[in-house]
């Protein structure tokens, strides 16, 4: 996947201070797993989590942002994605898009939607419409996962700016209405829906004669980082991986099978009507 990077528009830079650090005695696997599992599942796991440490900063003493050589490219990355996917949905959608940002912090954020730690894994707040990113989970998802590579990436900064979407259109009222869990559940259908709406922007990113400033083009072969991606983090492999077994009652995200199926629909047709998972638990 290549990029130019755009002028930072797309991006709110909290790493340098403005949340909580708090002290994990859980070993460095321990960590991983637990991130990756929040996010994955959408439960917040970060209990596990010894929060008993001092704080290293206080809450709103936002210092300057410290960033090596990688994280600047990952910054980059993210800002072109975002410039570019939000084009994409704002061609889709016309007035009713309303253009978000991608909130990166270190270790906690205090946002509209409460305090979250890195544990929890990137999220979308519906409370300020913005996306809450830790750059580091992108080396945790190579590293523990397999799921490497910059289209891989993409593909969670444009699955929670799926969310975005859906919280614009009313689409997530289905899961406040229904709080159940399961494989016919609402949120197995919310999450399917924007591992769809993220395909959408594949499908538009792979299109020739569109690489300029602050947009993202695809190379051969990187669709297949994202499905490997999404096959990665299905409920049933990381239950499997957490407890040995597979519980379908309790799935929130859908099966890898699911997740991989339903990116690729949107991006082989880049069209977000086909992205209608809510149909199918009436089948």
């Amino acid at each position: 996947m290549r990029w130019q990077d755009g002028d930072g528009s797309n991006i709110e830079d909290r790493r340098g201070g403005g949340g909580m650090r708090t002290a994990v005695p859980l070993s460095l696997g321990g960590v991983v797993i637990v991130l990756l599992l929040s996010w994955a599942t959408g439960t917040d796991l970060t209990s596990l989590l010894d929060t008993g440490g001092a704080p290293a900063s206080a809450p709103g003493s936002a210092a300057p942002a410290t960033s090596s050589p990688q994280e600047d490219r990952l910054v980059g990355m993210v800002d072109a994605v975002m410039k570019d996917a939000q084009e994409t949905w704002q061609q889709v959608l016309g007035n009713r898009y309303e253009p978000t940002r991608v909130v990166l912090f270190r270790d906690a954020i205090e946002s509209a939607c409460g305090m979250a730690q890195s544990a929890t894994g990137p999220f979308y707040c519906p409370a300020d419409h913005k996306i809450y990113l830790d750059l580091g989970f992108f080396e945790e998802l190579s590293r523990k996962f397999g799921a490497s590579g910059d289209f891989a990436d993409a593909y969670v900064v444009t699955h929670e700016l799926g969310h975005h979407v859906q919280n614009l259109l009313g689409l997530d009222q289905r899961v406040q209405r229904d709080r159940r869990t399961g494989p016919t559940s609402a949120s197995v259908s919310l999450e399917l829906q924007a591992d769809c709406f993220a395909g959408v922007w594949g499908h538009a990113a792979s299109q020739a004669g569109r690489f300029r400033a602050g947009h993202v083009e695809l190379d051969p072969g990187d669709a297949e980082q994202a499905l490997r991606a999404a096959a990665s983090i299905g409920d049933d492999r990381l239950q499997r991986m957490e407890t040995g077994r597979v519980a379908p009652e309790s799935f929130t995200h859908g099966t890898s099978a699911q997740r991989v199926e339903w990116f690729r629909r949107g991006m082989e047709s880049g069209d977000p009507d086909r992205c209608d998972t809510f149909a199918r638990r009436s089948h």
